[in-house]
């Protein structure tokens, strides 16, 4: 039995109580860049992603909560067009931004709540990092995936292994990480087929306790 919306209630119990975490993404959203560890873990997931799916240069793709963009600006010579899509005003400012600094034509930065809104348009790929385990309706978003994906089309998720909670020491978020298993036979349900997984990278963090840990990151392929 899947188990995403476990902790769902309990998490907004929580959001309604604390700070908004789309308002700590905007507060950060201009230093965000600035952290060595955030484009460090970007470039290995990008290399990651050239590996694993077979990228054309005339694919229409897709990033989901794509922050400052940093994924995607690695990304950007190997598709044709990449729409980078955030519900944080201030990390789709910073990104629009940049997108005109580079002069990177092929390059959008979309402000939406994918949870929310609907968004009509079709993609070759759609790929996140360490955006899902913020979603409080996975079930709702991979649909929208499915749904999002031209025939034969890709999805690829990066995210955390499932963890102990100790990641996010100061607070809650929907999801510890993902369950392979669970997170696969979600993908199924949806119509997915070719589903593959590997670990793509190993995030060092220190915990409550001052011990810096090791947290795997994995990488989820899918075909629609």
């Amino acid at each position: 039995m899947l188990t995403f919306s476990a902790s769902i209630d309990s998490y907004y119990g929580s959001k309604r109580k604390g700070k908004n975490i789309m308002s700590e993404f905007d507060s950060r959203a201009r230093d965000w860049d600035n952290e060595q560890r955030h484009l460090d873990r970007s470039q290995a997931i990008a290399s990651e992603l050239l590996k694993a799916i077979p990228v054309k240069a005339d694919m229409r793709a897709l990033e989901y909560g794509a922050g400052t963009g940093l994924l995607s600006f690695l990304l950007k010579d190997n598709f044709s067009e990449i729409t980078m899509m955030d519900s944080s005003r201030e990390m789709v400012n910073v990104t629009q931004e940049k997108i005109q600094a580079a002069s990177a034509s092929n390059l959008k930065a979309l402000f939406i709540d994918l949870e929310k809104e609907d968004f009509k348009g079709e993609f070759d790929i759609i790929y996140n990092q360490m955006t899902m385990h913020h979603v409080g309706n996975i079930d709702l978003i991979i649909g929208k995936f499915h749904s999002m994906l031209s025939k034969g089309g890709y999805l690829a998720i990066a995210d955390l292994c499932k963890e102990d909670g100790s990641f996010h020491v100061d607070k809650k978020v929907p999801h510890n990480g993902f369950d392979m298993q669970e997170l696969s036979s979600m993908l199924k349900k949806h119509g997915f087929n070719n589903i593959a997984h590997r670990q793509c990278y190993i995030l060092k963090k220190a915990v409550a306790s001052g011990e810096l840990k090791d947290f795997p990151v994995f990488m989820m392929t899918a075909t629609r």
